[in-house]
């Protein structure tokens, strides 16, 4: 049951929110808290923000409050700015009563007209989980009794207790009038562990012609709290894609439905995807669940099985494709891109310890092991990678930074398989040997060379193609050899170089 006594309330709205309903009340005005902050009230969780309805108008607002952002004022909408008592900056929608109409672009209404009374604004909204408001006109006196300043006309706290995501009034004009609020309906489905009531689902998957009309942004943003707020990510997945709200949108998933792997995997390409994005830390859910999605465009077959030839290449351009048509940021469509493309690094310590070190070399329960971690000696170069190679990985992933989120991404895949052969412990040989490596001078990118093309062209180098190539190869080599990164070696190397070429 949910608590509804007065002291819950109490240590979940902060005072800050508090004041501001306090200064509308003195000025003659109403004012709720509702939407997802007293949804989230009511669940007993702290809310990442506050919506106070009122009936005053945006006018009124900006004269009572000294510190007002009227990003959405045509709908009715101020950003009050406050302060709590520590003087940490909050901002505050206030938002007048309203109603909305003739919705265009599946998203905007072209007609706004605001209302008196807080049961008409609470008409409009998207779920009855949200459309439930709190008077907060004295209700942290002791005498007041919850229930009698909660509004609740849709049967929202029921909903709340039987765990169910359930449209106000007629769910098909609900997501008529907004089709983020499909999507949204999944997101909060997957991050409240809810069910969602079949007319509902029904309305869901007839207005898809509504929710296609959206903006990319608006459902880039709705896709990313699904992955990141929620215990499994994969619920609200399954529900877009039954929905239909995936063909829209990245209809590339659905292409490993019924793509079987090999003897190693239990799931489809698309189930373990999901599951793999479901064990994901959060800097690598994207990647986690588009890590794969090349396989079902390199799948081969011949006597010795199914293959994925170059899944991880192809897979690289889709995401590329995909997260651009999102209108991801430049620099995580670059990060995620180069995680897939060498998510299949094969590091292979433990094939090369059998050739060279033997099993007698090796106690069965340490096989994880190199032997310098157990306190032996060992070539630095050894283990099946030089350091040289090492250094390449890093280099090719992006980084430092990057290659603790391959390392991630790599667990993910293979722990989200129960029948996978994979030891995550060979991570902790790989991780050691990183680790070693990144102690030591790095040159990972040209301009980590001891030279510049200033140098070059002093002794005679060309700029353009000619200076860019001798470049490259100079890095080549320090990557193999870091003391060779010394301006006059790498001047001689380079004068080596230009004769070759």
């Amino acid at each position: 049951m949910i608590d509804l006594t007065i002291p819950k309330f109490i240590e979940l709205i902060p005072n800050y929110v508090i004041s501001i309903a306090e200064d509308l009340q003195a000025a003659g005005f109403e004012a709720y808290l509702v939407g997802g902050s007293i949804r989230d009230v009511l669940l007993e969780k702290i809310p990442t923000d506050y919506d106070i309805a009122t009936n005053a108008y945006p006018e009124d607002i900006q004269k009572i409050f000294q510190k007002t952002v009227p990003t959405g004022a045509k709908f009715g909408t101020i950003i009050v700015v406050s302060e709590n008592e520590q003087g940490e900056r909050f901002d505050v929608e206030v938002t007048t009563y309203r109603s909305d109409a003739d919705y265009v672009g599946g998203r905007w209404p072209t007609k706004v007209e605001f209302t008196k009374t807080i049961e008409e604004d609470l008409a409009r909204r998207d779920f009855t989980i949200n459309a439930i408001a709190l008077d907060l006109q004295n209700f942290d006196e002791s005498d007041v009794n919850i229930q009698e300043i909660l509004v609740d006309p849709y049967g929202g706290i029921s909903d709340l207790e039987n765990k169910i995501i359930k449209a106000v009034r007629e769910p098909i004009e609900r997501f008529s009038e907004d089709g983020l609020r499909t999507v949204r309906g999944c997101r909060l489905a997957a991050q409240l562990e809810f069910e969602i009531e079949p007319a509902t689902f029904e309305a869901m998957k007839q207005t898809n012609h509504i929710t296609k009309q959206i903006s990319v942004e608006r459902f880039r943003d709705e896709f990313l709290k699904l992955l990141l707020k929620s215990p499994k990510p994969s619920v609200g997945l399954r529900l877009m894609k039954d929905a239909g709200i995936l063909t829209l949108f990245i209809p590339e998933l659905l292409e490993g439905i019924d793509v079987t792997q090999p003897e190693f995997h239990v799931e489809d390409v698309f189930e373990h995807s999901l599951k793999t994005c479901d064990v994901a830390e959060d800097s690598i859910k994207v990647a986690a669940l588009f890590h794969d999605i090349g396989k079902p465009r390199t799948i081969s077959k011949d006597d010795k099985g199914t293959h994925f030839y170059g899944h991880d290449q192809k897979g690289a351009e889709m995401t590329k494709e995909i997260m651009q048509r999102l209108k991801f940021p430049n620099a995580e469509i670059e990060r995620t891109v180069k995680l897939i493309r060498w998510h299949m690094f094969y590091y292979p310590s433990g094939d090369w310890r059998k050739e060279n070190l033997g099993a007698s070399n090796v106690a069965p329960e340490d096989s994880h092991l190199e032997p310098e971690i157990k306190g032996e000696s060992a070539d630095p170069n050894a283990y099946g990678w030089t350091d040289g190679a090492i250094r390449r990985l890093i280099m090719n992933v992006g980084g430092e930074d990057a290659i603790d989120d391959l390392f991630k991404l790599r667990i993910a895949d293979a722990t989200s398989n129960p029948k996978a052969p994979f030891n995550p412990k060979e991570i902790d040989v790989l991780a050691a040997r990183v680790s070693r490596v990144r102690a030591s001078d790095m040159a990972l990118k040209v301009t980590d060379l001891d030279i510049n093309g200033h140098d070059l062209a002093e002794i005679g180098i060309e700029g353009g193609k000619e200076m860019g190539d001798i470049l490259k190869e100079l890095l080549e080599m320090v990557i193999d050899d870091p003391l060779l990164n010394k301006k006059e070696t790498l001047l001689e190397k380079a004068k080596e170089l230009r004769i070759k070429s």
